[in-house]
């Protein structure tokens, strides 16, 4: 009864033919090669439009790469105040834009509310020396609580932003439970959406580990750029074919969409057992992670059954499903939750 991430889930069995089938031969290094020019079409062809890409490893990477072509040192990136980027990812953003600050914006489910962003807008004044511009807006899909921002949701906050002269980037570390939850395509919920930087999540989904930094629209300019920030950091691998491929498997014939949709019906079983319990998700279940809150002698009795979760900064625990979770697992938790 592994609960704890998405990321506690093997590669799919895809992803490693994949690999092996990659596994031969000589190729050109850097993103020269043949996988990471077809992944470039391939996303291009999903969103109807022409991108550049580079794959890096890790979501974190992905992040604040892709912040440090949007952000200067003396600049801020707004994002929700429980954004991953704020919480989780050690300083990195800070870091790799050079000394760029995260503003940090309310709202209720994880989700930035418009009336706070336009609050911070109103008072953004790049001329002003005492105080800290904001030049980016990064966007959590699905959010730190598990809800789902839909296509008109990303597009209100969008249009704000790039009115007051911000460009956006998407956080899309489960983009495919969001996706798979709001039916919506990835062209919807990003460059028609008015993203201008996508950070594609594939490691949660069934990927060994890639993520994928997309620029779209005027953005793609700064490929160069980000490529040279990369290579600085590290995060420019020699044979990045190995990691094209991985995206190259998951996104084609929408398998990536297909996992992502399998973890969302486990949470939402989940989420209903645990209701019929009486104890109701703490947020809209509207993807892979359920958030409840428990008493000491529920969670307790969890871990004497052997089940893995997390305790939340809010107070609750957090169920993540994956595409490898089982019925049973389910049905597991339920009964040590019923039995307590």
């Amino acid at each position: 009864m592994n609960f704890l991430s998405d990321t506690t889930a093997p590669a799919h069995p895809a992803v490693t033919a994949a690999l092996i089938e990659v596994n031969h031969g000589r190729e050109p290094s850097y993103g020269a090669d043949q996988a990471s020019g077809r992944l470039e079409r391939l996303i291009s062809d999903l969103c109807g439009t022409e991108v550049a890409c580079l794959p890096v490893v890790s979501g974190t990477a992905a992040n604040a790469l892709a912040l440090s072509v949007l952000c200067s040192p003396m600049g801020s990136v707004a994002c929700h105040t429980h954004a991953h980027i704020a919480e989780d990812e050690r300083g990195a953003p800070e870091f790799f834009t050079g000394g760029g600050k995260l503003r940090l914006l309310e709202g209720a489910n994880g989700q930035i509310s418009l009336d706070a962003l336009h609050a911070a807008l109103r008072g953004n004044d790049p001329s002003f020396v005492h105080a800290t511009p904001i030049e980016a807006l990064s966007l959590t899909n699905l959010t730190e609580s598990g809800t789902a921002y839909s296509p008109l949701d990303i597009a209100a906050r969008a249009a704000a932003a790039h009115a007051a002269g911000l460009k956006v980037h998407l956080d899309g570390a489960r983009l495919a439970n969001a996706l798979a939850s709001t039916g919506a395509s990835l062209a919807e919920m990003t460059v028609a959406a008015g993203i201008d930087v996508l950070s594609l999540g594939l490691t949660k989904t069934g990927a060994l580990g890639c993520e994928v930094i997309v620029l779209f629209g005027d953005a793609r300019a700064w490929l160069p750029e980000l490529r040279a920030r990369a290579k600085r950091a590290g995060h420019l691998p020699p044979k990045m074919r190995f990691l094209a491929t991985q995206a190259e498997a998951l996104l084609a014939d929408g398998l990536w969409l297909e996992l992502a949709a399998t973890a969302n019906a486990h949470a939402k079983r989940l989420a209903e057992g645990l209701s019929a319990l009486g104890w109701p998700p703490a947020y809209p279940v509207q993807g892979n992670e359920v958030f409840v809150a428990l008493p000491a002698a529920a969670t307790q009795r969890l871990k004497a059954a052997g089940a893995g979760f997390y305790p939340w900064h809010d107070g609750t625990c957090r169920f993540v499903t994956a595409w490898n979770t089982q019925e049973s697992e389910v049905a597991g938790l339920l009964a040590a939750l019923s039995a307590a």
